[in-house]
């Protein structure tokens, strides 16, 4: 009969072994795909914006229709 806990407890040690040395790869961005990235949010952020202030004004109108 064969010990199979030692079997285990050494495959469970080969998981956490590091067998191929790391190597420093740098990682290159693409400054356009940044550039294009910031546009888009900052287009994103001044139509919510205007969202906004549209439905704020609606909304003062509103209240101010239902008051007066």
């Amino acid at each position: 009969m064969k010990n199979e806990g030692i079997n285990i407890k050494e495959r469970l040690i080969e998981k956490y072994l590091d067998k191929k040395p790391s190597h420093n790869q740098t990682k290159s961005t693409d400054i356009n795909v940044l550039l294009n990235r910031v546009k888009v949010n900052q287009k994103n952020e001044s139509r919510k914006k205007l969202y906004f202030s549209a439905a704020a004004s609606t909304g003062l109108i509103l209240f101010g229709l239902i008051i007066f």
